[in-house]
């Protein structure tokens, strides 16, 4: 009984940790109780069901909003959303169960505190190719500047590193073991002689960021699409006029808060190509388009200041239930209005905007630091994020989504800037630090400075080594605790 009470203890910490609560100092101590629940079961089964029904606890704490989105947006109702979230939460919590497993073997030895941080690691960096990844245990050390020192060498894995290092050796205290297993702790001392991430300067460049805020429930016609697309546009002239000092270079639009079209729809792309031509700026907006086939495309598309289509990327990686519905879930609806599942994009897109490159990555994708590395490692010297993130209703979801995006910024050392649809509309620097956001659920625009950068960070230039590396430490140390 002591054991499943540390484990939902753990469950309940990390929970706390993150956004609505947002008490980070958690975020060290976190995992030591389950820590020491593991080292406590001497059985397999028992402690895969130890750490299983912590990571059940921990997802359904978490995401609680994904029922929301399943409920409301999705068309499932109450029980059926409420039974779709329980099987995401069920599904997610086994690689808790797996690490789980694995670190109560770990435990054991005297080099416990540095392996379990290495199979955390691992364990959690496989999250976002099997399916779904949202909140790394990093992530709480956004605001901490001597862990966040990590980021620009081994990205948001390698402050889960130091978190969980710290939790390990915790429960070996707790535990009573040697303090000689308490000296993996001197290392992360050596943080402190770590570059410090850049200080706080005035961004040079000046752009604006548009947050139409558009109901997610409107039932579109043709007259009040033309409507909304008229009085988008004369939301972002008003702004972009008003400053005559320093106009904008670029005009951001988040992520399509309705059925935009620009290459189907002439009237739109119309409206679109003379916003560029009327302020003499790049427009870079959210949009629809199709494949040869006719699949949709959730896409980004940049127009030039002569209203001509410079690029476009289309969104990689799709959300389950928001652009298609993931077998073996049929009898549910996703969340976009357009006829069939979305068509994911092939490749990652930089564009020239004059003698600068900028990527664009779109909603969910903030959570992947792998691929949104790809953006800054092909040349993109400012990075931009638009979203919808009205489908997250009036949950903590817009926290966590702008925790997870600005963990990107102080990863590349690049400034993002982020333009969604009713909120959180955001300037990001390149330490991560918020320089001003939009308040949430108003129509409004953001006259913002930022700045282009090109310079590199190990991160950007070699990707995730670290929690290859990680990978094979615990497999190393799994293996002698076998024939030591």
């Amino acid at each position: 009984m002591l054991n499943w009470v540390l484990a939902l203890l753990s469950a309940a910490l990390l929970i706390l940790t993150f956004p609505r609560f947002q008490l980070v100092w958690l975020a060290p101590v976190a995992l030591a109780p389950l820590l020491v629940a593991l080292a406590r079961e001497p059985r397999w089964l028992h402690r895969w069901f130890l750490g299983w029904a912590a990571g059940v606890v921990y997802w359904f704490g978490v995401c609680y909003w994904i029922h929301f989105v399943l409920a409301y947006y999705g068309g499932l109702g109450e029980v059926a959303g409420w039974a779709v979230f329980l099987l995401f939460a069920l599904t997610k919590a086994l690689h808790m169960g797996v690490f789980a497993v694995l670190a109560g073997i770990l435990m054991r030895r005297w080099w416990a505190a540095p392996s379990v941080a290495a199979l955390w690691v691992a364990v959690e960096a496989t999250h976002g190719s099997l399916g779904f990844a949202w909140l790394a245990l990093g992530n709480a050390g956004i605001d901490m500047g001597v862990p966040l020192r990590l980021a620009p060498f081994t990205g948001v894995y390698g402050i889960s590193f130091a978190f969980m290092t710290m939790a390990t050796a915790l429960a070996l205290a707790l535990l009573r073991r040697s303090r000689l297993e308490l000296l993996w702790l001197l290392p992360l001392l050596f943080l402190v002689f770590l570059p410090q991430m850049p200080s706080a300067q005035r961004g040079r460049e000046a752009a604006l960021l548009a947050q139409p805020n558009v109901s997610e429930t409107e039932q579109w016609t043709r007259q009040s699409l033309d409507q909304l697309e008229r009085d988008q546009v004369t939301l972002s002239l008003r702004g972009a006029l008003i400053e005559t000092r320093q106009p904008p270079s670029i005009i951001v639009w988040p992520e399509v808060p309705a059925p935009f079209y620009y290459y189907e729809d002439p009237a739109f792309r119309a409206y679109a190509n003379a916003l560029a031509r009327g302020t003499h700026a790049y427009v870079l907006m959210g949009n629809v388009a199709h494949t040869p086939g006719g699949a949709p495309l959730n896409s980004a598309t940049l127009i030039s200041p002569e209203g001509t289509p410079v690029s476009r990327y289309d969104k990689v990686n799709l959300v389950p239930f928001g652009e298609f519905v993931p077998w073996p879930f049929g009898f549910a609806n996703k969340i976009s209005a357009e006829i069939g599942d979305f068509a994911p994009g092939k490749r990652v897109v930089v564009s020239g905007v004059g003698d600068h490159k900028i990527g664009t990555f779109i909603c969910y994708e903030a959570a992947l630091p792998g691929f949104v590395r790809k953006f800054a490692a092909a040349g993109a010297e400012v990075l931009f994020n638009i979203s919808n993130d009205g489908w997250f209703g009036k949950t903590a979801a817009r926290e966590q989504h702008l925790s997870i995006v600005r963990m990107r910024a102080a990863e590349n050392r690049r400034w993002i800037l982020r333009s969604t649809n009713d909120g959180i509309t955001a300037t990001i620097d390149s330490a991560g630090r918020l320089r001003g956001t939009l308040p949430p659920y108003v129509q409004a625009t953001s006259y913002t400075g930022f700045n282009y950068l090109s310079e590199q960070t190990a991160y950007t230039r070699y990707g995730d080594w670290f929690p290859w590396l990680c990978a094979a430490l615990a497999v190393m140390c799994l293996i002698a605790e076998r024939v030591v």
